[in-house]
């Protein structure tokens, strides 16, 4: 038997478990973009004053979203409140920017934007295209934040599990991202070639 043959074809069968592994993880990563509505909040600019505004602002519009979608049961609930009273969730920012003593204008959208591979304290999401609530302060040129507006699991006041929104494997991935390093760092190459592209 050709060794050469054999190792070809060893090696093509290793290929081929990565790429169909690596597709499986794919598709459950987009499955959990799927399910999360996130919140991205851009500063005015990098001033101690407008990093200490935009942190204001964000509990204020984290503890007012948590109400608004007490009773919902997916993203797509939260996402449909969210569109309703777009207005009042702005008008909300702006009242806290006004009570702060500034002048900023603040504007709220929902909008489709890629995000990076995030850790949290002890969850981790993979880099991809997310549904967001996206609130600008003044200029939007300072540092920004973000996290994840349904299921509420970045405000300490009603801290949910992201399980609750999750499969089962979805939440393997998110909560054990160390069994999934390699994984995570294909789907952030992926993210970069489709952000690269305008898909």
């Amino acid at each position: 038997m050709n060794l050469k043959l054999v190792l070809k074809s060893v090696c093509c069968g290793l290929v081929l478990c990565i790429i169909f592994s690596l597709a499986g993880f794919s598709g459950s990563c987009r499955d959990i973009e799927d399910r999360l509505l996130r919140f991205h909040i851009i500063a005015n600019s990098d001033s101690k004053e407008d990093q200490a505004l935009k942190q204001k602002v964000r509990d204020g519009i984290t503890r007012y979203t948590d109400e608004l979608f007490r009773s919902c049961h997916s993203k797509e609930e939260a996402m449909q409140i969210t569109r309703d009273r777009i207005d009042d969730i702005n008008n909300k920012a702006q009242q806290i920017v006004k009570d702060e003593g500034c002048s900023f204008k603040t504007a709220a959208s929902l909008t489709k934007m890629h995000f990076d591979t995030r850790v949290y304290d002890d969850f981790t999401l993979p880099a991809g295209t997310y549904d967001a609530l996206r609130i600008t302060i003044g200029k939007g040129e300072g540092h920004n934040w973000w996290c994840v507006l349904y299921p509420a699991v970045c405000i300490s006041a009603a801290k949910k599990d992201i399980g609750s929104a999750l499969t089962k494997e979805e939440t393997d991935i998110v909560k054990n991202s160390d069994k999934y390093v390699v994984k995570f760092k294909f789907m952030e190459w992926i993210e970069q070639i489709r952000s690269s592209l305008g898909q």
